[in-house]
């Protein structure tokens, strides 16, 4: 192919991952890229192109690639490979050029569709990540076919800016690397430098170097330069003359009465704003005065006298020495042959100097106060200074103005490091910075002379973790170890559950078990965020971010977590890991939506929570699911079993010898007095409780709640309850409309006996006609003239397959004499009548084949459904309403009750429906 392709290649599809997901066990960033005609094109084909590409991103030559040593990416460039995949490392490379060391990528075909590529690459910022994989794919385009407006440089530098404005500054990311090397969690909470470290009840907040411990109070007063003076003078701790002023004539008087040479400062400034040293006269005052009431917030200036000798910084955490730096002022050193100016562009040439914070030195600042020191020193910038001459800059040691620093920490004599530490419990700081003046800091200072000039809130880190000369101190230890004490804890138990039906009524009961035992349960689920059984919010929240929320909220001690296939694909699960994973089963649901056709394919989606386990935690999986079952190879920590399955059948059999090597699990052992849930482990058997003696199992009859049971007691016994805390939970939890709303409710309604419930597929409705036929039989052995009817309102969701919609209402004729189908208010791309017109070809195909339902109608709207039910129903029969709203049903048949209430004699007075069933409670 001689000729050159068009730059085809784009971005189709973006996602960001937070958690472990389907691609990754870590965060990562999901780019779908269409290569176009390039797919015809690998990059052996592509003249100059591999050449080009690494003199643009010389780190490639560090990627092993799938050779496993390093050029083993080059290798694979020259042989041909793919631009999707050049596209992944460029991303890659490009987030090393920053500073974040990621190397974890894929890509992979996207199946069906050629010259569509799945791209996954990890990230630290998300910003950034982005970025890169836009920058990627636009370099990967400009290097098959040279774009007249990129510029290379140019982009290259706006991308590592863009990665600086977003990246943390030194202080916290110090605190973050040792708060990972302990295994630590950490969120971010705003796109600056506030972090949360722990989780719920155990979490702790920082910013910068101000911490969850720090005192408000502290704060105020060192930020108050007079009142800190005053305290530490009181205790008798060495402090310079000073007194505030609020004019140039007040100033005057207060360095004439102080005496000369003086110090004038704003009271409220920081990182050495505004501070003028070393004035002489009246003259130097006045002009001073202005310079720092330009820095000042409320235009209180200090006078001071002025202490001469180094500028020590003493870093303080938990009343403890922790490193002592030596500042020195920004200067240049001569040369004989530069300017001031050339040997000033010189020292900002030195890659370790940035903007501000961004790296462990400042650029120096050539501002008109720089000028006018050089020019004290008799020497203008354009002046060439004398071979080892030394030519001030800044009058301060501040690295924000250029400042080095030389480590001091093992050479501070102990008198100073008491006084330093004494200050710092005098301001009531836990973090603090005190600033020494003296000539030296190994002599004490009442003897040498010198004194506290200030003392610092939120101190900053890098003049101690990056010394300019001398040994980096790790400070961040004893940070950490004051916020999380040796021991402490700092993650919350995290139970997720899974599954394609089940998962919430898991979840609310695994939540009842453990509060019954006094923990504060933070639970997510399809119906919203519930803290310590206090709904905060509604809506579904199974996904990631409500996941965030509970480990964000600080009294929570333990976390529940449903967990659906969609918040999986979209963002990976909303945590690092989870201690229990729950998969209850797998069955078709919402295949051909977000690449997911096959029922295997979901099954590995739903596998994402067991490759989450740690090695300390356990897997609880369902043994009488094939796809679950084989979901044990995944885990990395102990997997616990749990069957309905009878003693002598295959799955049983796997379960003995799953246990006879010390493993756990949770059966049904069948009786003559009914079923028994028996705990193994090993080769111990515990008596649970009698499945018909549980009031959510409906006498035994529910037999998806049994199942339900079964995972909950498993998860909860995985997580250390005892069992007879289980026991007690599992006889605690029904179904009410209070435990657990839209799950399984009964209620009787004018002698019609009516069951709501959230069945919403074609394996759910299995499941609840099974229900159904069980109840049902118990009901008509109490009618002596007519076999009572089975009334079912059904319905499902617009985002899934035609057939599935049809196979929903197939089940559902073969448990229900009367089916009225219905729609829910979303209709998820849907017209309006095109989701119950498959549903109900499904319930007429199987009328037609002798099915039990012998009429099928249409009512759309939910609540005209419920009545138009209610209506034709007679005393004795069965209603199940399969809802999508199921506080408006439940209001609706609670009219319904209050109706046949009046009926029946009550006054008018009587009062109306219950307030907790209402469509606002």
């Amino acid at each position: 192919m001689t000729e050159r392709p068009t730059p085809d290649l784009t971005i189709v599809e973006t996602r960001v991952y937070r958690g472990a997901n389907v691609w990754s066990y870590d965060r990562a960033i999901h780019l779908v890229v269409d290569l176009g005609v390039l797919e015809e094109y690998p990059t052996n084909t592509l003249p100059g192109f591999t050449d080009h590409l690494v003199e643009m991103l010389p780190g490639l030559r560090e990627h092993t690639c799938s050779r496993r040593k390093r050029g083993g990416f080059v290798e694979r460039l020259h042989e041909g490979t793919w631009l999707g995949h050049v596209a992944e490392h460029c991303a890659l490379a490009l987030q090393q050029v920053v500073g974040h060391d990621i190397r974890r990528g894929k890509t992979r075909m996207v199946k069906g569709h050629p010259g569509r590529y799945n791209v996954i690459f990890g990230y630290a910022d998300e910003q950034v990540g982005l970025a890169a994989g836009r920058l990627a794919v636009r370099l990967v385009n400009h290097l098959v076919e040279a774009d007249p407006g990129f510029d290379w440089e140019v982009e290259l530098d706006e991308f590592i800016r863009r990665a600086q404005r977003t990246a943390f500054g030194p202080s916290t990311q110090a605190i973050l690397d040792e708060a990972v090397s302990r295994d630590i969690p950490w969120i971010r909470l705003n796109q600056h430098s506030l972090v949360q470290l722990g989780q719920g009840v155990h979490a702790k907040r920082i910013r910068a170097t101000m911490t969850s411990e720090t005192s408000a109070i502290a704060v105020d007063v060192a930020s108050d330069k007079d009142l800190t003076t005053k305290l530490l003078g009181a205790a008798g701790l060495p402090v310079p003359k000073q007194d505030s002023v609020r004019t140039v004539e007040q100033a005057v008087r207060v360095a004439d009465r102080i005496g000369y040479p003086v110090v004038v400062k704003p009271l409220d400034g920081n990182h050495g704003r505004g501070v003028c040293l070393d004035l002489q006269d009246a003259d130097e005052v006045r002009e001073a005065f202005e310079t720092a009431k330009a820095q000042s917030r409320r235009g209180w200036i200090v006078v001071e006298s002025f202490v001469t000798g180094k500028d020590y910084r003493c870093l303080i955490i938990d009343g403890r020495m922790a490193a002592v730096a030596e500042r020195v002022p920004a200067s240049v050193t001569g040369d004989g042959t530069s300017t001031v100016e050339q040997l000033v562009e010189d020292a900002n040439s030195d890659p370790r100097r940035g903007v501000g914070h961004e790296k462990v030195l400042t650029r120096i600042k050539v501002d008109a106060a720089a000028v006018e020191l050089v020019r004290d020193q008799g020497l203008e910038m354009t002046d060439v200074p004398e071979r080892g001459a030394t030519v001030k800059l800044a009058l301060t040691g501040n690295m924000s103005t250029g400042g080095i620093s030389i480590d001091r920490t093992f050479e501070a004599h102990p008198e100073n490091v008491e006084i330093a530490e004494e200050a710092a419990r005098m301001i009531g700081l836990d973090i603090a910075g005190i600033d020494f003046i003296c000539p030296d800091i190994t002599q004490p200072v009442r003897e040498a002379g010198g004194a506290i000039c200030e003392v610092n809130a939120a101190p900053g880190f890098r003049m101690h973790t990056h010394p300019t000369i001398g040994e980096p101190q790790f400070i961040a230890k004893p940070v950490v170890d004051m916020l999380f004490p040796p021991g402490a804890p700092s993650r919350i138990p995290i139970v997720a559950v899974t599954g394609t039906n089940g998962k919430t009524t898991t979840s609310r009961m695994i939540s009842h078990i453990f509060k019954g035992m006094g923990r504060k349960v933070g639970m997510t689920s399809t119906d919203g965020v519930v803290i310590d059984e206090r709904l905060l919010i509604r809506a579904d929240a199974s996904g990631p971010r409500s996941a965030r929320m509970v480990l964000q909220n600080p009294r929570v001690d333990m976390a529940v977590f449903e967990v659906a296939r969609g918040g999986i694909l979209r963002e990976g699960l909303g945590y690092e890991r989870n201690d229990v994973a729950v998969v209850v089963n797998v069955a078709p649901d919402h295949l051909g939506l977000r690449g997911i056709d096959t029922v295997e394919q979901l099954a590995d989606v739903k596998a994402v929570l067991v490759e989450a386990v740690p090695r300390t935690g356990a897997a609880v999986l369902n043994a009488d699911d094939p796809l679950v079952r084989e979901m044990r190879r995944k885990c990395s920590g102990e997997v616990v079993w749990f069957s309905m399955s009878e003693p002598g059948t295959e799955v049983r059999d796997m379960i003995d010898a799953h246990c006879r090597r010390g493993g756990k699990a949770l059966v049904l052992e069948p009786s003559d007095r009914g079923e028994m849930i028996v705990v193994r482990h090993g080769r111990r058997e515990m008596q649970l409780a009698w499945t018909h003696l549980l009031p959510a199992t409906f006498g035994g009859r529910a037999r998806m709640n049994v199942q339900n049971t079964l995972a909950a007691a498993a998860a909860a016994f995985a997580q250390g309850a005892p069992l007879h805390d289980i026991r007690q939970g599992l006889r605690t939890f029904s179904t009410n409309y209070y435990l657990s709303p839209g799950r399984l409710n009964e209620v009787e309604v004018q002698g019609v006996n009516v069951i709501v419930d959230y069945c919403h597929n074609a394996p759910g409705m299995a499941m609840l006609g099974d229900f159904v036929d069980r109840v049902g039989d118990s009901l008509s052995s109490s009618h002596d003239l007519a076999r009572p009817s089975r009334i079912g309102i059904i319905a499902t969701a617009g985002d899934r397959r035609d057939d599935d919609m049809r196979e929903l209402g197939r089940i559902a004729a073969r448990h229900f004499d009367v089916v009225i189908v219905r729609e829910d208010e979303q209709l998820r791309g849907r017209e309006r009548g095109e989701v119950a017109r498959f549903v109900t070809e499904g319930v007429r195909e199987a009328i037609e084949a002798g099915a039990r339902c012998k009429q099928v109608e249409e009512v759309l709207e939910e609540i005209e459904a419920v009545r138009h039910a209610m209506s034709r129903a007679n005393r004795g029969d069965l209603v199940v309403v399969c809802v999508d709203k199921h506080a408006q049903v439940m209001s609706e048949l609670e009219n319904w009750s209050n109706q046949a209430y009046a009926g029946s004699g009550a006054s008018e007075d009587s009062p109306g429906a219950d307030p907790d069933f209402s469509p606002e409670a």
